[in-house]
């Protein structure tokens, strides 16, 4: 199985942003250590800052990935095209946040992603990534 996890913005900065809600760890440390748990899969990691990066990698996943799990950050909350991108595509997307959204700013409560995913994971820290790939692994549960 090939699955890729796709990052928006600011995520590059984690280990350093805000520690107090995204944890001291950097995602590329984070993401060896799902390599090593989940070494029977293909796993694959992209991060941008840039909306249409997003949008481009998604559609090229359609046919390259069995899975996409996408942490979309401030995007998830005013990207129609994200949204759009992902109804558009026939591979199944998991939105994935590090943070319990609805605990924060109300403007997050918003999600342009949640409606056209298969799954929402969030407030579980880095471990929401893991819980998306379980997802993929256990479709049934």
């Amino acid at each position: 199985m090939k699955l890729i996890i796709i990052n928006g913005p600011n995520l590059n900065l984690l280990g350093k942003r805000e520690p107090g809600i995204y944890g001291s760890q950097t995602f590329e440390e984070y993401f060896k250590e799902l390599e090593n748990r989940f070494s029977n899969l293909e796993l694959s990691y992209f991060q941008s800052n840039i909306e249409g990066e997003l949008i481009t990698k998604l559609q090229n996943a359609d046919v390259s990935f069995d899975g996409v799990i996408l942490n979309a950050g401030a995007y998830t909350h005013t990207s129609i095209g994200i949204g759009d991108a992902i109804k558009a595509i026939q591979t199944s997307v998991v939105e994935v946040h590090i943070s319990n959204t609805f605990g924060r700013e109300e403007f997050r409560h918003q999600s342009y992603i949640s409606p056209n995913a298969k799954g929402v994971i969030l407030g579980f820290g880095l471990q929401s990534y893991e819980l998306a790939i379980q997802s993929f692994l256990n479709p049934d549960a």
